[in-house]
């Protein structure tokens, strides 16, 4: 099985000034549900992992989380996507889980779950946590440059706290230009044969 985790806040929806609290406030970041859409058609399976301490601080509660996820999933099933599944940490920065990003258990118990080699997962995200989890899980990571991470360019001086190893892009999109091959290009038409001139019987 080919696993791509992502990371939702900044990667998949703009990073909102305090917590998105309700679907009414969730929205795409423009080309993110069409890339994994992309991921599903290369034969990918796709993950979501994300903090969500507000759940701890009482800000939203479980239905309200529901509901954002509810409408991302019918979103990306509208542009012919799907996100396997949401796992997410309901903890506070100060409860000490481990399943917090940068803590990787999160992404240990998605790659367990599906069964895939830890070196094999494709951990995507624009956010230092997210990347620091998937370096200590030991799996393929990729920055893309949105979110906390739109300041960053490829191929310009890196953030000190990205992970060795890592991979840099402009956007989902343009991580899954990098992933996938390219398409062969349509074959040209062939000439259709000439027809037998009238009256001829072709033999």
């Amino acid at each position: 099985m080919k696993l791509a985790i992502l990371d939702r806040d900044g990667t998949l929806n703009p990073l909102a000034d305090d917590y998105i609290t309700s679907a009414d406030e969730w929205m795409a970041v423009p080309g993110a549900l069409e890339a994994i859409a992309r991921l599903n058609h290369g034969g990918w399976h796709v993950v979501v992992a994300t903090n969500q301490p507000g759940l701890g601080r009482g800000l939203f509660d479980v239905v309200a989380l529901n509901a954002i996820h509810a409408k991302m999933h019918r979103q990306v099933s509208a542009v012919g996507g799907r996100i396997d599944a949401v796992f997410y940490c309901p903890h506070a920065a100060d409860e000490e889980c481990a399943c917090r990003k940068p803590a990787p258990g999160l992404l240990e118990q998605i790659s367990d779950r599906y069964g895939v080699e830890r070196h094999e997962v494709q951990v995507v995200g624009s956010c230092a946590a997210h990347l620091q989890a998937g370096a200590a899980l030991g799996a393929q990571l990729h920055l893309v440059c949105t979110g906390q991470s739109a300041h960053v360019h490829p191929g310009g001086p890196l953030p000190a706290w990205l992970p060795p190893g890592s991979r840099v892009h402009a956007s989902l999109g343009d991580f899954v230009d990098q992933l996938l091959p390219p398409a062969p290009a349509a074959a040209a038409p062939m000439a259709a044969a000439p027809l037998p001139a009238s009256g001829d019987a072709g033999f």
